[in-house]
């Protein structure tokens, strides 16, 4: 390797110091107060039978007072009486542990029992706990909290109580409206849920907009750095991803702009709706779609377990006002589903209700065929051959360049003819610079002649493009790459970090670099692309260094499949040279050179 090599190579890693530790910190990352918050209440630790209602030990939320009427940047809470204790009940099932409140009526938390809230790591800077992945977490609200005023809420305190099945929570307000909430457990994380809206008085009842909580989007430990926390739904044509870039609206991504503060979409046509991080959601899907839904960011309680820069978004249904006649009851039914983004529960899911919920993988669009297919592809090698999912993805990958081998061997041996033919083609463009149109055509025939073409070089990379970008979502939403480790490689979810360099605080990632040796071996055997700028040869012989810099804090299963896939190509072109007699030879002659005449 020479200089100017080395010299790349120090720059990029520059910008990695100065992007990783001053850009981001300092320019990228919010601001926000301290906040002071309740404790969450304690809940049952580790019990799987169901438990009684307990009173809680912690005072009320707040005081009586007036909840905000619902407008376009007001987020409402839960107002509850200052003398009111909190009550739960939990019940448990063989997926999850579930918390209900009657501070509200609702779903207060779902810990997750085959899903621990950190996993193993090397890494010692965010020490491992021992809880479970934990869904609306820390909270200021529970699931189907109904949110809009006194006349809808009172004084925010339902009476709980166990089911045979689950749980039910009753208020009777004093202006005769009763509310029942009913919830069912039942598999593949569902939630059966029913609530009733019923008019006891003898006249009507003028009920106001409201909003039904579907859960708040909280990162899962101090290890998500918030960029998938956020909320989606489904219009029954196309699913909407809004996560915290689009709150923070910021100029080209990066630079501060001017936050937004709400998000309201929707006509009557929101089939689903749910929160998530980059793992696990909760999914609320009503039995008839809801009219709208709107969410907000809230501030999360400044301790341990969270990054203190990061939010949560408050997501609700909103319900339109109405008039119930006397005696008058409306009913609504939803399915929600609480646990981890794994696509084969999901698709079981999406085809019982026919509603595309798989959707929330994020594997819609063009490229998301090929993620599913890549992600079945890597759970088959796992379970059928035992094989780990750092060695499934190194598997996947070797087949994939196997597939695509003669597509890419053809691609290689064109662009080194191409290479070849370079002082023929200078001889042509000098012998005819006058002449395009002649120039064009004298092009045509020698690359006819010669078996190359000029698209040769560039078809197969948009190609094989798709399975590139389909791999990269996968592997970026893949549940089961999670605590997965491989050699030094703790958790191929998170980058591999084998320690901080001292004085710095920055962390050292091996295979982000070792991905980058081979991104920049690989473009130094490529040939460039014919009539190119010398100066724009080295740019693109250094360009693939560049993304060592954004990718370096990227996860270390990405990392893998790179790393492979830049081995496997160097290996190819390295075949292809030798055994291709125009590439290890070139012409011999110029097809401008021609043989002097005989004299007569």
């Amino acid at each position: 390797m020479d200089r100017k090599s080395f010299a790349a190579i120090a720059l990029c890693l520059g910008l990695i110091f100065l992007w990783q530790g001053v850009i981001v910190p300092k320019y990228l990352t919010p601001e926000r107060p301290p906040v002071t918050t309740q404790p969450s209440p304690a809940a049952t630790d580790g019990a799987v039978e169901p438990s009684t209602t307990a009173p809680a030990t912690q005072p009320a939320v707040s005081s009586a007072a007036t909840v905000p009427t619902i407008g376009p940047d007001t987020a409402p809470q839960l107002t509850i009486a200052a003398s009111a204790d909190e009550e739960f009940i939990v019940i448990t099932n063989t997926n999850a542990r579930y918390t209900f409140t009657s501070f509200g009526g609702g779903l207060k938390s779902v810990e997750l029992f085959q899903y621990p809230e950190t996993v193993s790591r090397r890494n010692k800077k965010n020490p491992l706990t021992n809880g479970l992945a934990t869904l609306n977490d820390h909270a200021k609200v529970p699931v189907f909290a109904i949110l809009g005023g006194d006349a809808v809420q009172g004084d925010g305190v339902f009476a709980l109580s166990e089911t045979r099945e689950g749980v039910r929570a009753e208020k009777l307000l004093t202006n005769g409206l009763r509310i029942i909430k009913e919830f069912r457990l039942g598999t593949n994380y569902l939630v059966s849920t029913k609530v009733t809206l019923e008019n006891t008085t003898r006249g009507a009842l003028t009920l106001p907009a409201q909003e039904w909580v579907i859960g708040t989007a909280t990162p899962m430990s101090a290890d998500d750095d918030g960029m998938a926390v956020g909320l989606m739904w489904y219009d029954g044509k196309k699913e909407k991803d809004i996560t915290q870039g689009w709150f923070e609206n910021k100029t080209l991504g990066c630079f501060p702009g001017v936050p937004r503060s709400v998000y309201r979409e929707g006509l009557s046509n929101v089939v689903w709706a749910s929160v998530h991080n980059q793992y696990f959601t909760m999914v609320t899907m009503p039995k008839v779609p809801a009219e709208q839904i709107v969410s907000r960011p809230v501030e999360l309680p400044a301790d341990l377990k969270h990054n203190p820069q990061q939010k949560g978004f408050q997501t609700a249904l909103l319900v339109p006002a109405m008039t119930l006649a006397a005696n008058q009851s409306v009913v609504n039914e939803f399915e929600v589903f609480a646990g981890p983004k794994e696509y084969r529960t999901l698709a079981r899911i999406a085809a019982r209700f026919q509603n595309n919920v798989d959707l929330i993988m994020g594997f819609g669009g063009f490229f998301g065929f090929f993620s599913k297919g890549l992600l079945l592809g890597m759970n088959w090698l796992h379970s059928v051959f035992h094989l780990s999912y750092a060695w499934s993805i190194i598997a996947i990958t070797v087949i994939i360049k196997i597939l695509f081998w003669p597509l890419t061997a053809a691609s290689t041996r064109s662009m080194k003819r191409m290479a070849a033919l370079q002082p023929q083609m200078k001889a042509l463009q000098e012998k005819y610079k006058e002449d395009p149109a002649k120039l064009n055509k004298k092009m045509m025939e020698m690359w006819k002649e010669h078996k190359v073409s000029p698209i040769g070089g560039c078809l197969p990379i948009i190609i094989q493009m798709p399975v590139f970008i389909g791999f990269f979502y996968m592997i970026r939403s893949a549940i089961e790459l999670r605590g997965a480790s491989w050699f030094w490689v703790a958790d191929l979810s998170r980058p591999d970090t084998l320690f901080y360099i001292p004085g710095f605080d920055f962390p050292f990632n091996l295979l982000p670099l070792i991905m980058g040796a081979t991104m920049l071996w690989q473009s130094h055997l490529t040939p460039p692309s014919p009539g190119m700028d010398p100066v724009q040869q080295k740019m693109m012989r250094y360009m693939p260094l560049i993304f060592l810099v954004f990718l370096y804090n990227f996860s270390s299963g990405l990392a893998l499949y790179w790393t492979v896939n830049n081995l496997l190509t160097i290996l190819q072109t390295k075949l292809t040279k030798t055994k291709d007699p125009i590439i290890a030879a070139p012409a011999a002659a110029s097809p401008l050179t021609h043989a002097p005449k005989k004299k007569k």
